[in-house]
């Protein structure tokens, strides 16, 4: 049992990039370790951090590889009459640009190859081989307990590592995943409204089931809704992803949002109110779809309807008179800013009527 607290991945990185910037500017240099189910997110936690900092990224899979990879082959140099050991290219080599040296699928490693990782971890070097003052070092690896192949870590090896223990967080996944990275509108809405269902492998492995749903599944769902048009073969090709209990809610949502998003329609439109999809689901889709589509043309418009969105409990009553709107326009407004300063588009907020009427009321009502 990894025995420290529980971490959303979005946490996760942010104390990793804290920990590259603490290397950078103050010398402290430590190996850090991703535990996590297969599917959270851990390669991708390190990849983003590499494009952050503008590092190189050298990716070791420690199940591919024997030790001498790590230290490299020998060479006898009869001139000096002694034994010379080639740097691997996969060790990053002294440079201007930094790098991140991260050893993925560190529990699943052979135990004979552990010794050899002993030195990267703690001495930063192996054999004669050290690593650059700007590499930083990050390693990964699934659970005993997640079902994957995995062996227990020695204290010989735990001893030299700072543990983080990541946890599948819908919220987090949501606003530092799948809205910046364009995730379908029908995968976001499904997930924000059915959190339990963004990582079920621990019911899974109970129940002796196969496939389970983890943040990575989702990602790829993502992308068969816009790879296979065909519905038929794109359901089933969802359920060998999701499990068949899962895709068929989520193929009931996403059906029903497919018929009542229309994004294009919205901004074209003088009258809006008869295009607003008249469900929760459907609006939650809306709402994350705007914030995908939000661009500096656009931007105006969408603050527009976003504000325009809250009030339709009043102006179009029915259904819409039971939904959350208040709370949802707020999200959307709080997502569409973030991406605004992102870019740069802040103007568009501060030359919006429709966003200073929002903000008034909000401060009428002492929301700030």
């Amino acid at each position: 049992m990894v025995n420290t607290s529980p971490v959303a991945t979005g946490q996760a990185y942010e104390l990793l990039k804290a920990g590259w910037e603490a290397q950078r500017d103050h010398g402290f240099c430590a190996s850090w370790m991703l535990h996590g189910r297969p599917g959270i997110g851990k390669t991708e936690i390190v990849q983003q951090l590499a494009r952050e900092i503008g590092a190189k990224l050298h990716d070791l899979r420690l199940t591919t590889i024997e030790p001498q990879d790590l230290r490299g082959l020998p060479f006898f140099d009869l001139e000096a009459k002694r034994t010379i050991w080639f740097r691997p290219e996969d060790l990053p080599e002294q440079a201007d640009r930094p790098s991140v040296l991260f050893l993925d699928e560190l529990t699943a490693a052979a135990p004979h190859l552990q010794p050899t990782v002993y030195g990267l971890l703690q001495e930063r070097r192996v054999g004669p081989h050290r690593l650059p003052e700007n590499c930083f070092l990050v390693a990964a690896g699934n659970m005993v307990e997640d079902g994957a192949i995995a062996y227990e870590m020695g204290t010989a090896l735990s001893d030299r590592l700072i543990h983080l223990r990541l946890s599948a967080n819908a919220e987090d996944w949501l606003r530092n995943y799948a809205v910046p990275q364009g995730l379908d509108p029908a995968v976001i809405a499904f997930i924000r409204t059915r959190p339990d269902c963004l990582d079920t492998t621990e019911a899974a492995l109970r129940r002796g089931e196969m496939i389970a749903c983890t943040p990575r599944s989702w990602a790829r769902v993502s992308q068969l809704m816009r790879a296979l048009p065909e519905r038929g073969l794109r359901n089933i090709a969802i359920a060998g992803v999701l499990g068949e209990a899962v895709a068929a809610e989520f193929r009931l949502i996403a059906e029903e949002i497919a018929a009542t998003v229309q994004i294009e329609a919205l901004l074209e439109a003088r009258d809006r109110l008869q295009l607003y999809p008249a469900s929760l689901h459907g609006m939650t889709a809306l709402t994350y779809a705007l914030v995908a589509r939000a661009d500096a043309e656009s931007l105006p418009q969408i603050i527009e309807i976003m504000a325009e969105l809250r009030d339709l409990g009043q102006s179009r009553a029915g259904a819409f008179a039971a939904m959350p709107l208040a709370e949802l326009g707020t999200h959307g407004f709080e997502l569409l800013i973030g991406k605004a300063l992102e870019h740069g588009w802040q103007d568009a907020f501060l030359n919006s009527p429709a966003y200073a009427d929002y903000a008034a009321e909000r401060e009428a009502r002492g929301l700030g």
